[in-house]
């Protein structure tokens, strides 16, 4: 077994997610990895009964404008911490970019933040983080908010 050299953590910027950029942080300084910190998001799309309305390229540039400077300022606070550490943004369904944005950096390991939700919540919204857990070419951490 080796030990993971990039650590793949993905973030909607939320609670569960700095915990595991804190919880990621500390790993990594310890492992002397990498840390890549991942914002995945899916343009929004609205239905009506007559059809499904897309955003307008507007929109979406909007969407990864906002993406893009949170991601930015994650990043350069996190930058200070004693591991190298670099974001990327990218759009698509979630889990699924994910899995495969850890495939094409080689990460080692994803840590990642789980809101914990179960029951009729976790039907309706899903789970991310199960998702990837289910699905992951490298091995998942979850970490709960404020673990860390």
């Amino acid at each position: 077994m080796s030990l993971p050299k990039t650590l793949l953590v993905p973030t909607d910027f939320g609670e569960g997610s700095e915990a595991a950029i804190a919880y990621a942080t500390e790993l990594a300084r310890a492992l002397d990895a990498e840390l890549i910190l991942l914002h995945a998001f899916e343009i929004p799309m609205v239905g009506f009964p007559d059809g499904t309305l897309v955003a307008t390229a507007e929109l979406a540039a909007r969407v990864l404008q906002g993406a893009q400077a949170g991601l930015d300022e994650a990043v350069r606070s996190h930058q200070t911490l004693g591991v190298p550490v670099r974001g990327i943004v990218k759009q698509g369904e979630t889990w699924r970019t994910i899995i495969d944005t850890a495939a094409e950096v080689g990460a080692g390991m994803i840590v990642m933040g789980t809101h914990g939700r179960r029951g009729l919540p976790r039907a309706l919204l899903g789970s991310v983080a199960e998702k990837v857990v289910r699905t992951s070419p490298c091995p998942v951490l979850t970490v709960h908010p404020g673990h860390a």
